[in-house]
């Protein structure tokens, strides 16, 4: 079985068999023509489970086609422009053809003896973020799994900063719309249960500084320790932008570290239009930032950033068959010094490939686009009487509801929307997400796609309610 190493003898083999690949997913990509298929659970299960994988078809060609029955022809493609739902972007080609590399050389980021070059290339990435961030010459960085993993370091360090001796004390202050990894973050951080403090927002979903200045305040009193502030530049739900001078502000006054979750926001580092959107967010202690979602790059590519690269001490642990102590003062450079991670994918070369064929200003052009997209598809929404639109997007996420004129039961409103989004995947014409507001059922679109256009909007909009007007008919066939 040693032919199917890679190594010199087996590059050609290599060869052929990625390129046959390729093929594949480029025809399926070019003759894709709505993002899903709407195969179900029950219908596929059965295929894949009478597969016995202690009986190999030691052919490549056939592997592939079988990969078409259990993978290719039922994924969910976010290229199509109709794929609406979740924080998934199409990814550039650049960003591929790193991803191509990066997974033959198959370098480990943890040490410098595993990586050489590609030490100093994510090191590179990371200076050029903190630099658009504007954290100053002393920060630093190191690259995660993704945004979850990017707050719970970030979590992490502010607890170790936090002046206090009892972690019973520490409180960590967010906005009710927050993503769930803060809560999450301090669950294994040891916290307690009551170390979340949910802050309200305001119209636009963003948090109310009056709010977190008065729990600020009442934190100190109670005797307890403000560790971190989570503010968050770009919320799931929303895309909403908390208000990071006021924040900032706050946290400076009452000595509390600032994290600034930009998982979904930070294209805006790249932005040619709206960078303005995220000013304030110089002033954070540290910073998460999800590449992977606004800068178009595959799964996975985050980062955690901090203004004082000697935070990350506190993820420092030296082993002596990996980073004994010596080789700081040898000013040998291991990323694992810096990670939760020890193995770690070579993640920052998609965005070098990337920065390098396309430049900054290509990605912010393309994120731009998807604003402004959002923007349009706002005004639709709002002019449309059979939908309630929640806000005005600041990024690219739209939140509404098919509101039919002659129901104003406000449950049976809930299952018709359940129903349409539900029915919209098992067609596989458009993929939608869902949320809930003020404990009411809602749609959502969340534009990453530049390709997709007020058109593609319309018409699943236009799909939407023909299946929520389908379900109310039912529902009133069977109450008559």
């Amino acid at each position: 079985m040693r032919s199917h190493l890679l190594n010199d003898t087996t590059a050609e083999q290599y060869r052929r068999s990625v390129t046959e690949g390729i093929e594949r997913v480029a025809a399926k990509l070019a003759a894709t023509d709505r993002p899903f298929t709407g195969v179900t659970v029950d219908a596929l299960a059965p295929t894949i489970d009478a597969i016995d994988l202690d009986k190999p078809l030691f052919d490549t060609a056939a592997v592939l086609d079988e990969l078409e029955d259990v993978y290719l022809r039922d994924a969910i493609y976010f290229h199509h422009p109709r794929y609406l739902a979740h924080l998934n972007c199409p990814v550039v080609i650049p960003a591929v053809l790193g991803e191509a590399i990066l997974s033959a050389v198959n370098s480990s980021l943890d040490t410098w003896d595993q990586s050489a070059g590609g030490t100093l290339i994510e090191r590179k990435i990371v200076d050029w973020t903190t630099a658009r961030i504007g954290l100053g010459e002393n920060a630093d960085g190191v690259f995660t799994s993704g945004g979850t993993q990017s707050n719970l370091q970030a979590l992490l360090l502010a607890r170790e900063e936090a002046k206090t001796d009892s972690f019973a004390k520490l409180r960590i202050f967010a906005s009710e719309v927050s993503h769930f990894s803060v809560k999450k973050s301090a669950k294994l951080l040891g916290l307690g249960q009551d170390a979340v403090v949910s802050i309200p927002v305001d119209h636009d979903k963003r948090m109310q500084t009056v709010a977190l200045a008065h729990e600020l305040e009442r934190c100190r009193k109670d005797g307890l320790v403000p560790m971190a502030v989570v503010a968050t530049a770009g919320t799931t739900d929303f895309g909403s932008i908390d208000p990071l001078p006021e924040i900032a502000e706050l946290c400076d006054q009452f000595d509390t570290w600032m994290h600034v979750d930009a998982a979904y926001g930070c294209g805006l580092l790249a932005s040619v239009k709206y960078r303005g959107r995220i000013d304030g967010i110089e002033r954070a202690d540290s910073v998460t930032v999800d590449y992977h979602k606004s800068f178009f790059q595959p799964v996975s590519s985050s980062a955690v950033l901090v203004r004082d690269a000697s935070t990350l001490r506190h993820a420092t642990y030296h082993a002596e068959y990996l980073n004994p102590r010596r080789m700081v003062s040898e000013r040998i450079p291991n990323q694992v010094d810096k990670s939760l991670q020890t193995t770690r994918r070579f993640d920052a070369l998609k965005l070098w490939m990337t920065l390098r064929v396309m430049g900054a200003d290509g990605i912010g052009q393309l994120f731009d686009e998807v604003c402004d997209l959002a923007v349009e598809g706002w005004r639709l929404l709002a002019a449309d009487p059979r939908y309630d639109v929640v806000v005005e997007p600041s990024l690219s996420t739209l939140v509404f509801r098919y509101i039919p004129a002659a129901v104003t039961d406000p449950a049976e409103i809930d299952r018709a929307n359940l129903y349409a989004r539900k029915a919209l995947f098992a067609s596989g014409d458009a993929v939608v997400a869902g949320t809930k507001v003020q404990g009411r059922h809602y749609l959502k679109f969340t534009l990453l796609n530049p390709e997709t256009t007020t058109e593609d909007i319309a018409a699943v909009l236009d799909l939407i309610a023909g299946h929520a007007e389908q379900y109310l008919g039912e529902s009133l066939d069977r109450a008559s």
